[in-house]
């Protein structure tokens, strides 16, 4: 039986291994290439005003869990509404409605799925970061159907009042 390397070393400043998308740098620290698809683990950094909080959707692939390394974050979760401050961890379990909105300035996070391969979703909509900085604000809208189109890609279903579902917590 072939398993992937104990340890995966990443310099967690290669910019190589960082994008921008939706308003946060993201680095990837570990793949699904690199674990043998168990999961992957993404490092988040954004800032309320800036960077997109996300939609309500739900995942019919993976289980996801966010570490909070600095700042506050409140997450829906079902029914649930769960605030999360600096070493809180939040699971989201695979097919239950969830989404996150940052409540503090900077926001620092942990993004683990498994099994891994949602960390495709990111690189197909974002870009090479050209710094480890937060992304330059954006030139326009959001593409909504390229959104859509590699969300459901990735089995994941963005979820919207016209679609028939209200998100937690209100708004």
């Amino acid at each position: 039986m072939t398993h992937p390397p104990a340890l995966v070393n990443v310099d967690r400043a290669r910019l190589d291994r960082s994008l921008w998308y939706s308003g946060y740098l993201l680095t990837l620290l570990a793949t699904g290439d690199e674990t043998g698809g168990r999961f992957s683990l993404v490092e988040e950094v954004g800032r309320r005003g800036v960077s997109a909080d996300s939609p309500l959707h739900l995942h019919t692939r993976e289980e996801e869990g966010f570490y909070v390394i600095e700042g506050e974050v409140t997450f829906y979760v079902g029914d649930e509404v769960i605030h999360a401050t600096p070493g809180s961890y939040v699971l989201l379990p695979r097919g239950v409605p969830h989404r996150f909105t940052l409540e503090s300035d900077h926001v620092r996070m942990l993004n683990l799925c498994s099994p891994a391969g949602f960390e495709g979703f990111f690189q197909a909509l974002s870009v090479p970061a050209g710094a480890m900085t937060l992304p330059p604000p954006p030139e326009g809208p959001p593409d909504i159907e390229r959104l859509l189109a590699t969300a459901a890609a990735y089995g994941v279903e963005i979820l919207t009042p016209e679609r028939g579902r209200t998100p937690a917590g209100g708004s």
